[in-house]
């Protein structure tokens, strides 16, 4: 009788951690990639202000660039919590803007 105790407790367990582990990790990685949408898509939009107001002509915008001619504060990776490096920028394809990390 004990060991069956122990074997259900045992596979209960097993069978709570085989559920748990998968699910936080799409949880935790779904998390990070909202964060990492939503600086890309402020990234762009200061991109598009300065390509269509014409104040940035080249096809590649760096972060430097954006600095410099917008009012885009320095942009921290949301899951480091380090700065990006300038030298990332913003591509311009067919209207297309793609936001390309340097590191």
């Amino acid at each position: 009788m004990n060991t069956n105790k122990i074997t259900i407790i045992a596979s209960i367990i097993i069978i709570i951690l085989i559920i748990s582990i998968p699910t936080t990790y799409k949880v935790i990685k779904n998390h990070n990639n909202h964060l990492y949408q939503v600086v890309e898509e402020k990234i762009i939009n200061d991109a598009k202000e300065c390509y269509y107001a014409k104040k940035c002509s080249e096809e590649k915008i760096t972060l430097l660039e954006l600095y410099e001619k917008t009012s885009l504060e320095k942009v921290i990776n949301p899951v480091t919590k380090e700065y990006y490096n300038e030298n990332s920028y913003v591509e311009i394809k067919n209207n297309k803007f793609k936001f390309v990390v340097v590191e």
